[in-house]
């Protein structure tokens, strides 16, 4: 997810087992797991690899996860109480302050597993309410392989680009705990937009979800 493995690098068990200290088979059976979630390709006769990553995936997934984080967001501003608010408000003030002190310390390779831990807690706790394990789950899975996509294809995170997420990020929390689900769902697309490709031909995805229960 944070790119530590460059996109299509050879992933050796015999090799990885000593820095993470267990056994050769371990690693591979973790590697495998990796697989079937879509961040790590494996080919028999030649093994692991890191995910590839391609304009055209990182499309796919990002149109995938804001069609659910809308659909999730949606459904947890109706059915969300007090507590979701306060547990959203917290995960945001979380990552606004690693998002800042990012900005200050122009140090993203350092915080690039906090932001991400961070980010991730925040969007999984807008959609934390909508009373779905299946969508919750598949949200996550779609998440990793999004944060995988961006981390390898953007690398060169620049102070303009956390000003700008985290005023996106603040547009996402006032809009829920408005619950104005147009507004956010608009803000979640608003703030994914970036990742989705021009050139794709496909289905077009709209700023506000037209998705009933």
């Amino acid at each position: 997810m944070t790119a530590t493995f460059g996109p299509g690098e050879k992933l050796k068990p015999a090799e990885l087992q000593g820095e993470y200290g267990c056994s050769a088979n371990t690693i591979r059976d973790v590697l495998l797991r990796l697989a079937k979630v879509g961040l790590v390709e494996f080919e028999m006769q030649r093994g692991f690899r890191a995910k590839h990553s391609t304009p055209e995936h990182r499309h796919d997934v990002a149109q995938f996860r804001i069609m659910l984080e809308q659909e999730g967001a949606r459904l947890s501003i109706l059915q969300g109480g007090l507590d979701w608010e306060a547990r959203l408000s917290a995960s945001h003030h979380k990552l606004r302050h690693i998002e800042t002190q990012i900005i200050r310390d122009q140090q993203h390779d350092t915080y690039v597993t906090l932001w991400s831990d961070a980010e991730y807690e925040f969007h999984d706790t807008l959609i934390s309410a909508c009373k779905s394990s299946v969508l919750r789950e598949t949200f996550e899975s779609i998440y990793v392989q999004f944060r995988q996509q961006m981390v390898n294809l953007e690398r060169d995170f620049g102070t303009d680009y956390f000003k700008a997420i985290i005023v996106e990020h603040q547009s996402i929390l006032d809009a829920a705990l408005a619950r104005n689900i147009a507004g956010c769902q608009a803000a979640i697309y608003d703030h994914l937009k970036r990742n989705l490709s021009s050139n794709h031909v496909g289905p077009t995805l709209q700023r506000t979800a037209e998705i009933t229960a």
